[in-house]
């Protein structure tokens, strides 16, 4: 197999052309191609500028997972700590976990972000929402977003031989109106909700209660309701 590392965007754009398939930190794909096969060429964008961006408001496809800081949203920052171990935070990307893994850890802290994708196909770059990047898979150059007034996150206890874990990521948003925003991850089902939350966590929990967020479990319900009580809790001001 051919790694082909290129340090510009056209020159991705080439690899793309010519059939290279993408791959992040390989801590998903690798397995899948010792037992398959692996292909005739790769492509990684390690060393493209635009896939390592890490800041306010934006975070590459190509960035490790253990790099990402208190310079993104606290949810953002909780939802990378919390997955796997050191070293699978110090190999996985932002671009494999979203894209590439069906747990897609770091989705509902995206979700709640309203985060949009910027994405690299064979014709050239373009932004896509995350329906469409899930949907069509193109390659990740990065996510960028509006950063919210307060963003909260948990994910509970792994049962062991289990389905994933569930994941409540919550963040309110300065609209026209105060919006909150929540995503959930059930087993492989991903949820999501925005719901205004001037009028306070009771009437939040109420429209909540109408959605699909509302047909979860009883479990899963409270711990959605105790992440809405603590964020809208949290002060919102400078």
């Amino acid at each position: 197999m051919l790694l082909r590392l290129p340090t510009s965007l056209p020159e991705a754009q080439e690899c793309l052309t010519d059939g290279a398939i993408p791959v992040g930190g390989a801590t998903l794909v690798w397995a899948a191609w010792q037992r398959d096969g692996f292909p005739e060429q790769a492509v990684s964008l390690r060393e493209v500028p635009e896939a390592n961006v890490l800041g306010a408001g934006e975070v590459g496809a190509a960035v490790l997972l253990h790099r990402i800081d208190e310079r993104v949203p606290e949810v953002l920052h909780r939802a990378a700590a919390g997955i796997g171990t050191g070293a699978v935070r110090r190999a996985a990307t932002v671009g494999g976990n979203i894209v590439g893994s069906t747990l897609r850890c770091l989705l509902p802290a995206a979700l709640v972000l309203d985060a949009r994708a910027r994405v690299l196909a064979a014709e050239g770059p373009f932004e896509a929402d995350l329906a469409e990047l899930l949907a069509k898979k193109p390659l990740l150059l990065s996510l960028h977003w509006r950063d919210p007034l307060v963003s909260g996150y948990r994910k509970v206890a792994e049962a062991p031989g289990g389905p994933p874990p569930l994941v409540v990521a919550t963040a309110v948003h300065a609209d026209d109106r105060p919006v909150l925003r929540v995503a959930v991850r059930d087993g492989y089902e991903f949820l999501s909700e925005s719901v205004p939350c001037d009028a306070g966590a009771d009437s939040v929990l109420d429209v909540l209660s109408g959605t699909t967020i509302g047909a979860l479990p009883a479990a899963a319900r409270e711990v959605v309701r105790e992440q809405v009580v603590s964020v809208l809790a949290r002060p919102t001001g400078p």
